[in-house]
Protein backbone atom coordinates (compact mmCIF):
# COMPACT_ATOMS: atom_id res chain seq x y z
CA UNK A 1 0.00 0.00 0.00
CA UNK A 2 2.00 2.91 -1.03
CA UNK A 3 -0.18 5.89 0.73
CA UNK A 4 -0.38 3.73 4.10
CA UNK A 5 -1.25 6.61 7.33
CA UNK A 6 0.73 4.31 9.43
CA UNK A 7 2.43 6.03 11.66
CA UNK A 8 3.85 6.61 15.44
CA UNK A 9 1.58 9.31 17.79
CA UNK A 10 3.70 9.23 20.59
CA UNK A 11 7.36 7.30 21.48
CA UNK A 12 7.70 6.16 25.45
CA UNK A 13 10.77 5.42 26.43
CA UNK A 14 10.84 3.03 29.07
CA UNK A 15 13.57 1.88 31.49
CA UNK A 16 15.73 4.69 31.61
CA UNK A 17 19.05 3.40 31.51
CA UNK A 18 21.15 3.39 34.77
CA UNK A 19 23.60 5.94 33.04
CA UNK A 20 23.45 9.71 33.58
CA UNK A 21 23.46 11.49 30.16
CA UNK A 22 24.99 14.43 29.24
CA UNK A 23 23.37 17.77 28.43
CA UNK A 24 23.91 16.80 24.55
CA UNK A 25 22.54 13.36 24.83
CA UNK A 26 19.61 14.23 26.00
CA UNK A 27 19.15 17.26 23.30
CA UNK A 28 19.63 14.54 21.02
CA UNK A 29 16.89 12.85 22.38
CA UNK A 30 14.63 15.18 22.65
CA UNK A 31 15.23 16.23 19.04
CA UNK A 32 14.62 12.95 18.03
CA UNK A 33 11.12 12.49 20.06
CA UNK A 34 10.06 15.76 18.76
CA UNK A 35 11.47 14.81 15.17
CA UNK A 36 9.30 11.53 15.13
CA UNK A 37 6.05 13.44 16.37
CA UNK A 38 6.00 15.65 13.57
CA UNK A 39 7.23 13.09 10.86
CA UNK A 40 7.46 9.12 10.82
CA UNK A 41 6.57 6.52 9.08
CA UNK A 42 6.28 3.29 11.36
CA UNK A 43 3.64 0.69 11.53
CA UNK A 44 3.45 -3.31 11.03
CA UNK A 45 3.15 -5.10 7.52
CA UNK A 46 -0.60 -6.21 7.77
CA UNK A 47 -1.46 -2.74 9.49
CA UNK A 48 -0.64 -0.19 7.22
CA UNK A 49 -3.14 2.02 8.63
CA UNK A 50 -2.35 1.84 11.95
CA UNK A 51 -1.56 4.65 14.28
CA UNK A 52 0.55 3.55 17.16
CA UNK A 53 2.25 4.05 20.83
CA UNK A 54 5.72 2.86 20.76
CA UNK A 55 7.24 1.81 24.15
CA UNK A 56 10.71 1.70 23.36
CA UNK A 57 13.20 -0.21 25.91
CA UNK A 58 15.84 -2.05 26.33
CA UNK A 59 15.52 -5.59 28.67
CA UNK A 60 17.52 -8.21 29.36
CA UNK A 61 20.07 -6.89 26.49
CA UNK A 62 17.17 -7.01 24.09
CA UNK A 63 16.13 -3.67 22.37
CA UNK A 64 12.17 -3.69 22.81
CA UNK A 65 9.43 -2.22 20.02
CA UNK A 66 6.46 -2.45 22.07
CA UNK A 67 4.16 -1.50 19.72
CA UNK A 68 0.22 -0.39 21.15
CA UNK A 69 -3.21 1.43 19.87
CA UNK A 70 -4.40 4.35 20.52
CA UNK A 71 -5.67 3.20 23.64
CA UNK A 72 -1.96 1.94 24.27
CA UNK A 73 -3.32 -1.39 24.43
CA UNK A 74 -1.02 -4.66 23.53
CA UNK A 75 -0.68 -4.78 19.27
CA UNK A 76 2.66 -6.82 18.98
CA UNK A 77 5.86 -6.74 20.28
CA UNK A 78 9.25 -6.82 18.64
CA UNK A 79 12.85 -7.69 20.15
CA UNK A 80 15.89 -7.37 18.43
CA UNK A 81 19.56 -8.80 19.45
CA UNK A 82 21.49 -5.25 20.44
CA UNK A 83 24.27 -7.37 19.56
CA UNK A 84 24.77 -5.53 16.12
CA UNK A 85 24.18 -1.96 17.31
CA UNK A 86 27.04 -2.42 19.58
CA UNK A 87 29.71 -1.26 17.84
CA UNK A 88 27.63 1.55 17.09
CA UNK A 89 26.37 2.70 19.96
CA UNK A 90 29.75 2.85 21.21
CA UNK A 91 31.32 5.19 18.58
CA UNK A 92 28.46 7.55 18.43
CA UNK A 93 29.10 7.86 22.40
CA UNK A 94 33.02 8.33 21.82
CA UNK A 95 31.90 11.04 19.13
CA UNK A 96 29.71 12.84 21.66
CA UNK A 97 32.26 13.01 23.91
CA UNK A 98 34.09 14.42 21.55
CA UNK A 99 32.16 16.49 20.37
CA UNK A 100 31.44 18.08 23.78
CA UNK A 101 35.28 18.15 24.79
CA UNK A 102 35.68 20.23 21.26
CA UNK A 103 32.81 22.49 22.22
CA UNK A 104 34.57 23.26 25.44
CA UNK A 105 37.98 24.22 24.01
CA UNK A 106 36.32 26.19 21.42
CA UNK A 107 37.47 24.27 18.48
CA UNK A 108 34.99 25.34 15.33
CA UNK A 109 36.50 23.15 13.02
CA UNK A 110 36.96 20.11 14.72
CA UNK A 111 33.09 20.74 16.03
CA UNK A 112 31.89 20.43 12.74
CA UNK A 113 34.45 17.87 11.50
CA UNK A 114 32.64 15.59 14.33
CA UNK A 115 29.27 16.47 13.53
CA UNK A 116 29.64 15.36 10.13
CA UNK A 117 30.82 11.45 11.43
CA UNK A 118 27.84 11.94 13.87
CA UNK A 119 25.86 12.36 10.68
CA UNK A 120 27.60 9.30 9.19
CA UNK A 121 27.04 7.29 12.60
CA UNK A 122 23.12 8.17 12.48
CA UNK A 123 23.11 6.94 8.67
CA UNK A 124 24.63 3.45 9.57
CA UNK A 125 22.61 2.92 12.61
CA UNK A 126 19.77 4.04 10.10
CA UNK A 127 20.65 1.36 7.96
CA UNK A 128 20.73 -1.38 10.30
CA UNK A 129 18.11 -0.51 12.09
CA UNK A 130 16.24 -1.02 8.47
CA UNK A 131 17.72 -4.45 7.94
CA UNK A 132 17.61 -5.31 11.50
CA UNK A 133 13.00 -4.38 11.68
CA UNK A 134 12.88 -5.55 7.94
CA UNK A 135 9.85 -8.02 7.40
CA UNK A 136 8.59 -6.94 11.33
CA UNK A 137 8.05 -2.92 10.90
CA UNK A 138 7.57 -0.95 8.23
CA UNK A 139 9.67 2.16 8.82
CA UNK A 140 11.09 5.38 6.57
CA UNK A 141 14.70 6.21 6.93
CA UNK A 142 14.59 9.29 8.97
CA UNK A 143 12.29 7.36 11.01
CA UNK A 144 14.94 4.60 11.28
CA UNK A 145 17.82 7.36 12.53
CA UNK A 146 15.77 8.82 14.81
CA UNK A 147 14.49 5.31 16.48
CA UNK A 148 18.80 4.83 16.51
CA UNK A 149 19.19 7.88 18.37
CA UNK A 150 16.60 6.45 21.07
CA UNK A 151 18.59 3.56 21.19
CA UNK A 152 21.95 5.06 21.65
CA UNK A 153 20.27 6.99 24.44
CA UNK A 154 18.57 4.10 26.02
CA UNK A 155 21.89 2.27 26.40
CA UNK A 156 25.16 4.83 26.76
CA UNK A 157 27.28 1.91 27.84
CA UNK A 158 26.81 -1.34 26.27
Amino acid sequence: MADAKGRLTRVVLDGEALHRISALQQADREQAVRDLAQENEFHLPDQPDLQSILHLSIQEGRLVFDVRDQEDQPVQAVVLALGPFKMLVRDYQMLLDSYANAVAEGREARIQAIDMGRRGLHNEGAELMLERLAGKVVIDFPTARRLFTLVCALHQKL
